[in-house]
């Protein structure tokens, strides 16, 4: 199999990539950030919790017509002003939580949550225009490569961004550490807008209903089974089995580490997803069968409940950092699959639905990790979680027999 590096000579996708990449960073240091400022003023993991549902609700929202306006628009045009939109909104936090204001802490708390939405708001257009811009760069034969590359960059982000704001808030404090988002951020337009001369594919027919429209992305979703059971047993797997909202109670409570531990928990899934998504970069999957990503959310499951378990920083660490290896595999088969299986004319509207379901996983998983922390106690809670991820593969996989020997290539069919 020959290595699939020729796609970085593209400076298109190089800037893609690059674009991804710090929006990512920023979007991480952000996370960090405000989660320990959150917390360490609160000392409340229902809080914690909130700040995913504070970003899930418009960005849930936002979907329902997100898809629409990027399918009859200019994908990169859209992705600049979201990538426009986060820059301004970070600079925003960085003089209220940065402390160059006299705001009190009372209300800041407040301030943090507005920022949060504004964020939802602009990411659910980001993925929509992310997904249909791809196929504008890139040849349908190399949708695996660019799917794994794209991962890779994020995996960095993930890597270096919390690292970089648990470090710099540690040793400098918030007003320092303020300053990263929006650097980052501000890197990734100046790589947006000098994206040049893309190939263009027929969008929506002028004159037709915007409500018609949008319901056929759904339409599409639900009468394709493949799309629809992919997208179902990661956002349940994840929206039960994540963890990651809970790292700042587990840095302070259970390993007894500062923002620096927080960073490096946060950045702990990236070390093992960077292996798995370079691997796939430069030996990208041939064949992507629905057993092969059963598995790997399976064995998502099984690190949750072993980080839940531990009570060493260094254990911990290695079982996030396995969980993210699994996960990559997981993203890289199901971003392949949707590229492989979705028209161009309705690459918007099926990449915004799929966010709704990434968004559900994560955003009001992190929510629901808060509640439950609550409710059941904090370790109690995340080893719950990964037993249900469990639980769902294992349905899936009995509830699926014709699925499962269904076989996906780059030559099959997109459906009508």
């Amino acid at each position: 199999m020959a290595l699939s590096i020729d796609i970085l000579r593209l400076p298109n996708f190089r800037l893609l990539v690059m674009a991804r990449m710090f929006g990512h960073m920023a979007l991480q240091a952000m996370a960090v950030i405000v989660g320990w400022q959150i917390y360490s003023l609160t000392k409340s993991e229902f809080l914690l919790g909130l700040i995913g549902l504070t970003e899930a609700i418009p960005a849930i929202l936002s979907a329902f017509f997100s898809g629409y306006v990027v399918d009859i628009s200019t994908p990169q045009r859209v992705y600049m002003y979201c990538v426009a939109m986060l820059v301004l909104n970070m600079g925003a936090m960085l003089i209220l939580g940065g402390g160059y204001t006299s705001l009190s802490h009372d209300h800041l708390v407040p301030m943090l949550f507005v920022g949060v939405f504004i964020s939802g708001i602009a990411r659910s257009f980001m993925m929509p225009s992310y997904f249909s811009l791809t196929p504008q760069i890139v040849e349908r034969k190399d949708y695996s490569s660019a799917s794994a590359w794209s991962n890779t960059a994020v995996q960095i982000a993930v890597m270096t961004g919390p690292v970089f704001a648990g470090l710099t808030y540690g040793f400098a404090g918030a007003h320092a550490a303020w300053i990263l988002p929006v650097t980052f951020m501000s890197l990734a337009f100046l790589c947006i807008i000098n994206i040049k001369n893309i190939r263009l594919y027929d969008k929506i027919q002028a004159g037709q209903p915007a409500m018609k429209n949008i319901i056929e992305g759904w339409k599409f979703i639900i009468t394709h089974r493949m799309l629809l059971t992919v997208m179902t047993v990661d956002m349940f797997a994840v929206l039960f089995g994540g963890a990651v909202a809970m790292l700042p109670a587990y840095a302070s409570e259970v390993l007894h580490v500062g923002p620096e531990g927080l960073g490096l928990l946060r950045t702990a899934p990236a070390f093992g997803a960077i292996l798995a998504a370079l691997y796939f970069a430069v030996r990208p999957m041939q064949t992507f069968p629905l057993v092969r990503m059963l598995w790997t959310v399976g064995a998502f499951g099984v690190c949750m409940i072993g980080f839940g378990l531990s009570t060493s920083f260094i254990l911990s660490i290695l079982f996030l950092a396995i969980s993210g290896l699994f996960d990559t595999i997981s993203v890289v088969i199901r971003t392949t699959l949707k590229q492989i299986l979705t028209p161009d004319n309705m690459r918007g509207r099926v990449s915004a639905i799929s966010s709704m379901f990434v968004i559900s996983s994560n955003e009001i998983g992190a929510f629901e990790s808060g509640t439950a922390a609550r409710l059941m106690g904090l370790v109690p809670s995340v080893v719950f979680g990964g037993a249900i991820t469990l639980m769902i593969v294992t349905m899936t996989y009995i509830l699926t027999p014709n699925l499962r020997k269904k076989i996906i290539d780059n030559n099959t069919s997109i459906p009508s």
